[in-house]
């Protein structure tokens, strides 16, 4: 086994590939050594919230209005919606909770959440409860998906109740929406 013992490596003229190893060869770092120009740091990426409760009709599909921004690596949340900047295209983890609810007087006989890409359904969750029906639901869903720059992500929700009214709390972390691009 031979040691090089080097400052720096460069490429002999100007700039391009320069290529460690071959194939089927692994690259160590040493004990105590890092790294850094490597990987990345998995943005765009946003969390948002919804920090009150929110009435619906019942029976039908609304779109999630959040008032709580909590990361927006690169200002792409704006409208109720992610929409993937400029050098953001990628492949996605994406994710939604939201806790459905009926009044006082009904209980909870669906609980739809769906995530929408420009305007259509990419991912969807429709726990039925007509059957044995509750108060209160949570509904999580998530999705690897590819976006292209430009495309949007929404939420939208689906509250069925057999009487009262329907809606979905706010509060602490009971809805959210995130994502960010895997590397």
């Amino acid at each position: 086994m031979s040691t090089l013992k080097v400052d720096q490596i460069l490429k002999r003229s100007g700039t391009g590939t320069i290529t460690l190893g071959q194939s089927g060869d692994t690259i160590a770092l040493g004990s105590g050594a890092s790294q850094t120009g490597f990987g990345g740091n998995n943005t765009p990426r946003w969390l948002v919230r919804q920090t009150s409760n929110v009435s619906l009709s019942d029976n039908t599909n609304t779109k999630v209005t959040w008032n709580q921004e909590d990361i927006d690596s690169d200002s792409a949340f704006a409208s109720d919606k992610f929409t993937v900047p400029s050098g953001g295209a990628g492949t996605y983890y994406i994710f939604t909770y939201l806790l459905a609810k009926g009044s006082d007087q009904g209980y909870l006989d669906r609980n739809t959440l769906a995530i929408y890409k420009n305007g259509s359904n990419i991912a969807m969750t429709s726990p039925d409860f007509r059957n044995n029906p509750v108060k209160l639901a949570g509904n999580y869903i998530s999705t690897v998906h590819t976006l292209a720059e430009g495309d949007y992500i929404e939420v939208y929700i689906t509250v069925d109740v057999n009487s009262g009214s329907a809606s979905f709390e706010g509060d602490s972390f009971r809805t959210m929406f995130g994502g960010y691009k895997l590397l």
